[in-house]
């Protein structure tokens, strides 16, 4: 059995790059199926996100397609020059890439490590092979051993529950301090920069479904609106937006405070004493700090929000430590457990052939033998015992030790042909 990782991720390619050879859900199913009509023995998963393309093969026989294949499959797929794909292309093979996986699932491989997003995107890659029969014995091991380490890495340590990422932390660490839940709050997304996508993202998450999006730039506030399901009001009508609001992201451009203290404090009485959480992500801020010191105003802003992220990852790093551990331990246990199940009958059956050919002997020299009696049978028959045990030694020596560091195909095929093993 082999297994194998081929792809690329944020760590040797540039977006750029990742952008040309990645696969929506509907290109994951066709690029499967190609993948199997032009390697009908081969198992294969396939993971495409933002931050990396992997392709998972496994074949019970003989060795998967090589680096150079997969990257002439992906440029023919994507029309990009395969000799570029083959350029970024990683691979990892045997108990690295068991190992990969599992690092992979568990977030400790991602852009911001500990986000919960990679491991449903792992299961969402599994389930769509095991869909497309795509699949097989050895994929489903490896991807649904994947899954109960990161479901481990979760329990027995505190890498995700350490968020790392400004958004991350202004909703977990500081809006959900505020409000229990998001679903009946409106919220007001202010500017449409990439950070205020990011924690609308950990908002809808969390249930936020009110959103509105106010922008100078009305183009981009529609285009915002649509794609988040929100609605937008024009530049004028910032203060009743803000009026209305129960949380407020704010991500403008702008060089000075879009809200002084005697801007907010017109708006103050229409909110009536509802509290209101502000996350000023501008630089410069957008909001003067002194709206801060109004009631029920809980504004936070960049810096307030970098120092939670600066201890969030110090604490975090501290468990990085006790999550490899684990994962050095499922990955040799997997490996254990695979070993048993492709060596074991090889092992089985070339005990019971030397078994078979050594009673046959003995039985013939007793019968030379008649006047043996039972103690120099026992003696001879351990003697006959002990040389099978030597015999056996070196060849089942050399496949343990091959076997700890990966598939060892080639040498079980070569005792499968030089001991003549059926079946």
């Amino acid at each position: 059995m082999n297994v194998q990782v081929l792809g690329c991720s944020h760590h040797n390619a540039p977006i750029a790059i990742r952008e040309q050879l990645a696969f929506n859900p509907e290109q994951s199913r066709t690029a499967l199926s190609a993948l199997r009509g032009e390697f009908p023995k081969l198992e294969v998963v396939l993971l495409s996100t933002c931050n990396r393309v992997e392709l998972y093969v496994a074949t019970d026989k003989g060795e998967p397609p090589t680096r150079r294949r997969i990257a002439g499959f992906l440029g023919r797929y994507h029309a990009v020059d395969p000799a570029l794909v083959f350029e970024h292309l990683y691979e990892h093979s045997g108990a690295e890439a068991v190992r990969h996986l599992f690092i992979v699932a568990c977030s400790l491989d991602s852009m911001v490590v500990g986000e919960p997003q990679i491991l449903s995107q792992v299961k969402r890659a599994y389930d769509l092979a095991t869909q497309q029969e795509s699949a097989g014995p050895l994929t489903h091991a490896v991807f649904q051993a994947a899954l109960k380490v990161a479901r481990r890495v979760a329990g027995e340590t505190l890498i995700h529950q350490r968020r790392v990422s400004i958004p991350s932390v202004a909703v977990g660490d500081f809006a959900q301090q505020i409000f229990e839940r998001f679903d009946d709050k409106q919220t007001l997304v202010i500017g449409a920069g990439e950070m205020a996508e990011e924690t609308l993202k950990y908002l809808q998450d969390r249930g936020a479904r009110q959103i509105t999006i106010v922008n100078r730039s009305p183009e981009r506030a529609a285009e915002l609106a649509c794609r988040w399901g929100g609605r937008m009001l024009a530049w004028r009508q910032l203060p009743q937006a803000l009026a209305a609001a129960d949380l407020v992201i704010s991500t403008t451009g702008a060089r000075e405070p879009i809200f002084t203290r005697e801007h907010f404090l017109r708006v103050e009485p229409l909110r009536g004493q509802r509290p209101l959480f502000i996350l000023d992500l501008a630089v410069p801020r957008d909001f003067d700090p002194a709206i801060g010191d109004r009631p029920g105003v809980y504004l936070y802003a960049l810096d307030d929000l970098q120092q939670v992220c600066q201890r969030n990852r110090r604490e975090r790093d501290r468990e990085l430590p006790a999550a490899m551990k684990i994962i050095d331990e499922e990955t040799a246990r997997f490996i254990g457990a695979l070993h048993h199940r492709t060596v074991g009958p090889i092992v089985q059956r070339l005990r019971q052939d030397w078994e078979t050919v050594k009673d046959a002997e003995i039985q013939r020299l007793f019968h030379k033998l008649t006047a043996l009696d039972d103690r120099a049978r026992s003696e001879i028959q351990g003697s006959f015992d002990r040389l099978v045990n030597k015999l056996l030694h070196p060849p089942l020596e050399s496949l343990r030790a091959e076997s700890r560091r990966g598939f060892p195909n080639l040498l079980l095929d070569s005792l499968t042909k030089l001991f003549q093993l059926k079946d």
